[in-house]
């Protein structure tokens, strides 16, 4: 195959990758197709966790893949997970050429799946498209690699950069469509992370309201003393309500693990949950990718311990004022040289709001495959 055939057939197969982009946690997203002769035999993604893999997928309808090219977005895993290995079946269709995006940098795989394959005498090639296969998992690569989830933080703002009047009131600064634009980062997003003061003043769902299969996002309620009332609306939704707390009270974290909502106590930094032991906690929890959806207290406190990744910022064509609440609370930031310089990654028009997509100059990006067990 010619490069320019690798990389047309693995565009293909990361269009394929992108459609378990809801639905594959704590999983990545993964696609594969099958070319003999210049023709598609085949074709998967992984759909979900404890399904089968895209390689396994694409292998399913296909009745001889002898001498096929595989062309995998992630390296094939050698290890037993939920399901055996991928390599294994590769290996016993007999294709002739495995063509993977990228290595995994999973521990359990980590170049040992382009390795068998290679033993068994198959032709092994990897980097066809890298960064966007890269892209398409960037939060289980922080997983596996630094123990962390990618972290993005979504707000909404006037052109004057307020997220609501003095008195608190915000609903709704943003148009119709820039707020179903929202739910959809939330179908992405494998938890939503809030403050105890954003559930107290709003009494929110966290939850993803879409019209197509989609694993739900745990939410994740940051609740330094305890403060969360049970009879808050998202006690009676489905899913998981994690409350993160460096509070000891013991009848309290009872009263709300009666409420149905799940209490961890962690350590705490300046009187307030160490947000970096938050960040590992979460990992632990195979939380890939969290949407942030706070206010300026929690947003600054993220930002200046560069635990952001990346900032959507839906910009409505209003002026609330200088009465007006802010995005970030910076109270370390007295000069000019204390300022946070952005990145800009994307602008595009979402109804008759800017939808605004920056990143902290000091943050990267990154990317992983299976989910170990």
């Amino acid at each position: 195959m010619s490069v320019q055939q690798d990389t047309v057939y693995m565009a293909r197969a990361i269009q394929l990758a992108k459609r378990g982009r809801f639905t594959t946690d704590p999983n990545p997203r993964v696609g594969c197709v099958l070319v003999r002769d210049g023709t598609i035999i085949g074709e998967g993604w992984h759909m979900k966790a404890g399904l089968g893999h895209a390689e396994v997928e694409a292998l399913k309808n296909v009745l001889n893949a002898q001498g096929a090219t595989a062309y995998v977005t992630l390296e094939p895993c050698s290890h037993h997970g939920r399901t055996p290995p991928c390599c294994d079946a590769l290996i016993k269709a007999g294709v002739s050429r495995v063509v993977a995006a990228m290595q995994d940098p999973n521990p359990q795989v980590s170049g040992c799946g382009l390795d068998r394959l290679k033993t068994a005498g198959i032709e092994v090639s990897c980097g066809v498209l890298s960064e966007a296969a890269r892209a398409l998992n960037r939060g289980f690569i922080k997983r596996m690699t630094e123990n962390r989830p990618f972290v993005r933080s979504k707000l909404a703002m006037s052109l004057d950069g307020r997220t609501a009047m003095a008195s608190g009131e915000s609903k709704w600064i943003t148009s119709a469509e820039a707020r179903a634009d929202v739910h959809t980062l939330r179908a992405e997003s494998s938890a939503i992370l809030t403050g105890i003061n954003t559930v107290l003043a709003d009494d929110p769902a966290l939850n993803a309201r879409v019209n197509w299969n989609v694993v739900q996002p745990v939410r994740v309620i940051l609740d330094t003393h305890l403060q969360m009332p049970p009879t808050m609306q998202m006690a009676e939704l489905p899913g998981r309500t994690l409350i993160l707390t460096c509070s000891g009270d013991k009848s309290r974290q009872q009263l709300l693990q009666q409420a149905g909502f799940e209490v961890y106590c962690l350590s705490g930094k300046n009187g307030q949950v160490d947000l970096h032991e938050v960040m590992r906690f979460l990992a632990g929890q195979q939380i890939n990718e969290v949407l942030v959806e706070a206010g300026a207290v929690l947003n600054g406190a993220l930002l200046t311990e560069n635990l952001l990744d990346e900032l959507i910022v839906y910009m409505a064509p209003s002026i609330l004022g200088d009465k007006g609440r802010g995005l970030f609370h910076l109270p370390g930031a007295t000069t000019i040289a204390d300022k946070k310089v952005l990145q800009w990654l994307d602008a595009r028009q979402v109804g008759p709001d800017l939808k605004l997509t920056l990143k902290p100059q000091q943050c990267g990006s990154g990317f992983s495959r299976d989910n170990p067990g």
